[in-house]
């Protein structure tokens, strides 16, 4: 199914982590309107052996050049590399798709370069449920929103927020909440970590009124985000376990919550707002 005037939309993938890795194989399993267009990575070599490994044909090019190659730029790198991959692609007017929404919230000036230079910047609903309902919300008037964050202590062990405080998380044999505060000095303290509490954030009522706890828990397996909204259109709760990946950072699911977004920027029919 042709995406625009007949023509497929190029995707560059920046990041071959587990994530990344993991929407290059749907796009060489066929997404109709989509097609790889370059791959960028912090370790050059790697990257290629990777792709090598799982037959997918798509050159390794330096992040500033992976805007010249794409409609679409897939940014799923480490958060310290944001700017790196996001200033090319909207400079190139392009379609940025950002899962390091907390990265977002410290660049946030980006958002007004994308309005001006008519670049678009869309962040993936990744690991949380209910951004519909809290963006719908959002159309109204949001009094509260309050997510809680529950990860097996692997997941969490080495955030900036720990290190920087001297907590160690290894060996600990009961729930421990590490972190109460806002959704933006969460996502400054965890920038691998909570990503859905920026996403949220942004989805809301901003990062400073969205209120957030994470909480480090040996009893778990699954990655655990449960929010709390009172609107005036409506009051809910929500909570999602997700499966890590191959990194205990990511769950499974966001992953797949990128290949969602892509397939809705070129299907027919969008089932969501």
């Amino acid at each position: 199914m042709p995406a625009f005037n007949g023509k497929s939309l190029t995707v560059g993938l920046a990041g071959l982590g587990a994530v990344g890795m993991a929407v290059a194989r749907r796009l060489k399993s066929g997404i109709p309107g989509l097609e790889l267009g370059a791959v960028a990575a912090r370790e050059h070599a790697r990257a290629v052996a990777r792709l090598a490994d799982a037959g997918i044909d798509a050159p390794v090019v330096s992040l500033a050049e992976l805007a010249e190659r794409a409609d679409i730029v897939v940014e799923a790198i480490p958060a310290a590399a944001f700017r790196a991959v996001a200033e090319p692609a909207i400079a190139a007017r392009r379609i940025l798709v950002a899962l390091s929404a907390g990265a977002l919230l410290e660049n946030s000036d980006l958002i007004e370069r994308a309005a001006a230079m008519g670049a678009r910047i869309i962040v993936p609903t990744g690991a949380l449920l209910g951004l519909d309902a809290v963006r719908a919300a959002a159309e109204g008037e949001i009094v509260s929103v309050r997510m809680i964050t529950r990860k097996p202590p692997a997941g969490l062990e080495g955030a900036p927020y720990l290190v920087e405080r001297g907590i160690s998380l290894v060996g600990l044999n009961t729930a421990r909440k590490v972190f109460d505060g806002s959704a933006r000095d969460g996502a400054r303290g965890f920038p691998a970590n909570v990503n859905v509490a920026a996403a949220l954030a942004l989805a809301g009522i901003g990062p400073d009124r969205t209120r957030l706890e994470i909480w480090a828990d040996p009893g778990i397996e699954r990655n655990t985000h449960s929010i709390e909204v009172e609107a005036d259109s409506a009051r809910f709760r929500m909570t999602i376990e997700n499966i890590p990946s191959e990194n205990p950072r990511t769950g499974r699911i966001t992953a797949l919550s990128a290949v969602a977004c892509l397939r809705g920027l070129v299907a027919p029919l969008r089932v969501g707002s």
